[in-house]
């Protein structure tokens, strides 16, 4: 038995060694138009390949997906790694970027708060109340003085749009398909997300920062704004905020404030003429929107603060579902496009709003 153990092993080193050498004679035998290319320190392995929705093969398949009528079974095999709950597809991770610089483009908003991306609800542990330090005698029991907590979350809410193509834009490989429908996924969305992150109400959509901001300064009258009640509103912010701090406001709020006169008749404040110098109000930028609330009994007209603090929870993925039916009538072909957002403003005292009487 010694014997046959020992003949087994010599005849396994045997086969080896031929095998090895066959493959080294193929090698050898190839033609010298096809270059050895086997790296030994990583067996033949990419480590730079991209993977899942990174990968070109994804990118491709997807493009592909989105021109063709009839889509091989190849490439929605290769989808399938992007495949969301409601028969869409994940728009590629490059391509997902381009949407959010997009979307920061459109919503000015983006570009001054904080941005995360999660998989799912995100706790965000926040400090509420901070301790102190004392003077202390010697032998004298120390006062005890502690941080407290609290916890907020940040989920999602769908925001969804349609973007209609014809398919004679749709087939022509010259016509740019993935600019257009960023810059049209853009225009929509980011004048949504803009709405509700300013003076959103909470409900099936993210709380907008006019409705969570503290209120700094009451104005005496219902239908006008003096400086006055600017600066007050401006050192109701605590200095360490102030650095930081940005005016949001409505153009017609703007207009109100530049018309406000001294006693000479001279106007007391002049927004920037220069080309891209932004206006400054007491050394601070102004943020002008739309959706601010103009000035009225009861109204927020203009906000003051530091706005890294409202936090935009983007859920990772934004998907695209192609609808090639239900347009066929007038030669369309739409792309429901979809993200998941929330925006919560984490620490109302780094805002200040002032308040019509």
């Amino acid at each position: 038995y010694e014997k046959m153990e020992a003949d087994i092993d010599s005849l396994g080193r045997e086969i080896s060694a031929m095998e090895r050498r066959e493959q080294l004679d193929a090698k050898m035998s190839a033609p010298v138009t096809n270059p050895i290319v086997e790296n030994p320190d990583n067996n033949g392995i990419n480590n730079n390949a991209k993977t899942g929705r990174a990968s070109d093969e994804y990118k491709n398949a997807f493009w592909q997906n989105v021109r063709m009528k009839s889509v091989p079974h190849s490439i929605m095999n290769s989808l399938n790694i992007g495949t969301d709950g409601e028969g869409g597809y994940l728009v590629p991770d490059e391509y997902e970027q381009t949407l959010v610089q997009a979307l920061e483009d459109e919503n000015f908003f983006r570009s001054i708060a904080t941005t995360i991306t999660t998989a799912g609800d995100r706790k965000i542990p926040m400090a509420t109340g901070h301790g102190t330090a004392s003077w202390a005698e010697e032998k004298t029991k120390l006062k005890e003085s502690d941080e407290t907590f609290a916890q907020e979350t940040l989920g999602a809410y769908k925001a969804t749009t349609t973007v209609k193509v014809s398919e004679e834009l749709l087939y022509d490989s010259v016509f740019n398909l993935e600019a257009y429908i960023s810059q049209e996924f853009a225009r929509r969305i980011g004048s949504l997300e803009e709405e509700a992150f300013l003076v959103g109400d909470g409900t099936g959509k993210p709380t907008g920062v006019f409705n969570s901001a503290k209120t700094g300064v009451t104005a005496a009258s219902a239908e006008a704004i003096t400086f006055d009640e600017i600066f007050d509103l401006f050192y109701s912010l605590k200095s360490a905020y102030r650095k930081n701090g940005i005016w949001i406001c409505n153009d017609t709020t703007i207009k109100a404030l530049r018309k406000i006169k001294d006693a000479n008749g001279q106007y007391l404040w002049q927004p920037s003429v220069s080309a891209n110098t932004p206006d400054m109000l007491s050394n601070r930028p102004i943020k002008t929107s739309s959706y601010a609330p103009e000035i009225g009994t009861g109204k927020t007209p203009i906000i003051f603060g530091d706005f890294s603090y409202y936090w935009i929870a983007d859920r990772q993925g934004r998907s695209f579902k192609k609808l090639a039916e239900i347009y066929s009538e007038t030669d369309e072909v739409g792309f429901k496009t979809t993200e998941r957002v929330d925006g919560k403003l984490l620490l109302p005292e780094a805002v200040q709003a002032l308040k019509m009487a």
